[in-house]
């Protein structure tokens, strides 16, 4: 990974150069491209080292959302910078600029090669580890990126089309703007502690048909990390001694293991809640249906 990242880091600088002399603008957007995914890459590694570090009294759930803050930081920026790639996108195919094709070509193949390196590089572990396989993906569309780039150099060089260089601009912009637009969204869903895709009406079902249990309510599901989903809730249970209440809770971490769910609370109660609606507090509709659990 981080061999991946200095060879980006290096594609990014060769074509910043590349596109500033040759006047391409398709190589600077492959370069932001290059750029971010090597601080996407870097940025999983240092998280993944960051999120191994134990858990203590002041971070008693671990450094899991170092990953989840990063990501969010990196996608936030690269939006905005996509944005200012379309407008002078916009602006060169108002007034096209001369543009030198074999300079563009040059630096796009040492893209392209180096690139291909990262994916070799990448391949065998790429089903390792979500971050590992996440940079993988990564590394693989800044290759399909290059190559879109020298047919774009390959083009103005035989026809002159100088409007290809910023079509080319458009299409890799619009496509790092989809990628960092969907992180963002996901990353943002999790720093506000929104509910992951759970069925809380079918997990309410399943845990008031065990014996024990008159009713569940009060859900609240949220997750710590990309793969850590925490639940709670309140249980409430019939008449029975003290000592089948762990009975009950196993009962329940059980059947919500399925649903992907890592860490479960459950608190028991007997006749303690006047509301116990799914979602406590959550607003009615106005046929008296429970709203959205997010």
């Amino acid at each position: 990974m981080l061999f991946s990242v200095l060879l980006n880091f290096t594609i990014t600088v060769a074509e910043v150069v590349g596109g500033i002399l040759s006047g391409s603008l398709a190589l600077l957007s492959d370069s932001l491209h290059n750029f971010s995914d090597a601080l996407s890459i870097l940025a999983s590694y240092v998280a993944m080292r960051i999120g191994e570090r134990e858990r203590n009294e002041k971070y008693t759930f671990g450094y899991r959302r170092a990953e989840i803050l990063v990501a969010f930081v990196n996608s936030a920026i690269l939006v905005g910078v996509v944005v200012f790639l379309l407008v002078e996108a916009y602006k060169r195919f108002m007034n096209p600029n001369p543009i030198h094709g074999s300079l563009m070509l040059g630096v796009a193949l040492i893209g392209l090669f180096a690139n291909l390196i990262s994916v070799l590089l990448l391949h065998e572990h790429s089903h390792e580890n979500i971050n590992v396989r996440s940079a993988y993906l990564h590394l693989l569309t800044d290759t399909l990126s290059s190559v879109a780039v020298v047919i774009g150099g390959i083009a103005i060089m035989v026809w002159n089309v100088l409007w290809l260089d910023p079509l080319i601009t458009v299409a890799i912009s619009l496509y790092i703007l989809k990628e960092g637009f969907d992180i963002l969204r996901e990353t943002l869903e999790v720093l506000m502690e929104a509910s992951p895709e759970l069925d809380f009406e079918a997990i309410k079902r399943e845990i008031e048909s065990i014996p024990e249990v008159k009713n569940a309510h009060h859900f609240h599901a949220w997750r710590v990390g990309e793969k850590e989903t925490h639940f709670e809730c309140h249980v409430e249970v019939k008449d029975m001694p003290v000592s089948k209440a762990q009975e009950v809770i196993d009962k329940v971490e059980k059947l919500l293991g399925k649903y992907g769910v890592t860490h479960v609370t459950v608190q028991l109660e007997c006749d303690r809640c006047e509301e116990k609606d799914v979602i406590c507090g959550a607003e009615k509709t106005k046929n008296g249906a429970q709203g959205s659990p997010n």
